[in-house]
């Protein structure tokens, strides 16, 4: 009888080391979230909101109008670089065509004048001298009929010199100083042009409206998002890989994903898993698995309801049957 207690007492013990072997052959479910793909939409500039045209969780297509800022200042500033434009090109024009006829002529007539003048200050100078040497002036009288030719000669030249400049010409260097003005305007209009443009804000692909962080008449800060998108095909679960079943994964396993709150169990692929470890993240902490490396890996889910799950919720992974090394 005491042999057979002892025989049973055996039994047992094999079979609960067995089954603890079995649970150490069998790997533990992968925690992680599910996630979606995000895009997010700056506001270009610091405007009121002026419409909103959607709601959270609306299916949007690419290029859907979803809201509007205040686009009256940069319209008034794209006006002021539109003229701006208009004003350096017609002076590259000018430029380009050289001096009127009538300027010309009017420059002639200021030479001619200036000579004029010059003559007769020479004149003076040339009778003053004379009278100087008969003593009938003073020197001060002499000196100043000097300066008086001095300064109408020094006119004379001025005039020469503008008629000259109008005859041969715009200078090649004065042609390119235009023409990058003027470019440079036309650059400043079409990047005014552009903000203005994105003052309309549109879906940039297809997706669903995660998040509208401003309500209508708010000011949202430059740069700051104005809507939220999740995108791409299907979710999928970002979970951590311990250490331990890292060299028995590769991309393309096939896993079971329980997403918390969802009765239904979904399939999953791996697509991609990372090649630098880090330390386990607080929300994947279970027993041992708490001090070791793991890897981030993503999985794929299956199937037309995985595209109705929200971001951001836990979810376990477990590899399929067939999968397991």
């Amino acid at each position: 009888m005491r042999n057979h207690r002892v025989c049973i007492l055996l039994f047992a013990c094999a079979i609960a080391a067995l089954s603890g072997c079995a649970r150490e052959r069998t790997p533990a479910p992968l925690l992680g979230t599910l996630e979606w793909d995000r895009i997010a939409v700056p506001a270009e500039v610091s405007e009121p909101i002026t419409q909103i045209l959607v709601k959270e969780g609306d299916e949007v297509t690419a290029g859907q109008l979803l809201l509007t800022l205040d686009p009256r200042r940069a319209q008034a500033q794209l006006d002021a670089a539109q003229a701006d434009v208009q004003r350096l090109g017609a002076a590259l024009d000018e430029l380009r065509h050289g001096a009127r006829i009538e300027t010309v002529d009017a420059s002639r007539a200021a030479l001619a004048r200036a000579q004029t003048t010059a003559a007769n200050a020479k004149t003076a100078r040339d009778r003053a001298a004379s009278i100087r040497k008969q003593g009938l002036n003073s020197q001060a009288d002499l000196d100043n009929a000097d300066t008086a030719l001095r300064q109408a000669n020094a006119d004379a030249n001025a005039a020469r010199a503008n008629l000259a400049e109008l005859l041969h010409g715009t200078r090649p260097e004065d042609l390119a100083q235009g023409e990058a003005a003027l470019s440079q305007a036309k650059a400043t209009a079409a990047q005014i042009a552009l903000t203005l443009d994105r003052l309309s804000v549109r879906a940039p692909r297809d997706g669903r409206v995660d998040a509208l962080p401003f309500k209508l008449g708010d000011r949202p800060p430059a740069g700051a998002s104005v809507v939220s998108f999740l995108v791409g095909d299907a979710p999928y679960a970002r979970v951590f890989v311990p250490e331990t079943q890292r060299a028995a994964l590769q991309p393309g396993a096939r896993f079971s994903v329980q997403v918390d709150g969802v009765a239904q169990t979904f399939t999953a692929t791996l697509v991609r898993i990372r090649s630098e470890a880090s330390f386990t993240p607080y929300y994947a902490l279970s027993g041992e698995d708490a001090s070791r490396l793991t890897y981030r890996a993503e999985l794929v889910l299956d199937g037309v309801q995985a595209r109705k799950l929200p971001a951001g919720v836990p979810c376990q992974a477990t590899p399929l049957a067939h999968d397991q090394r």
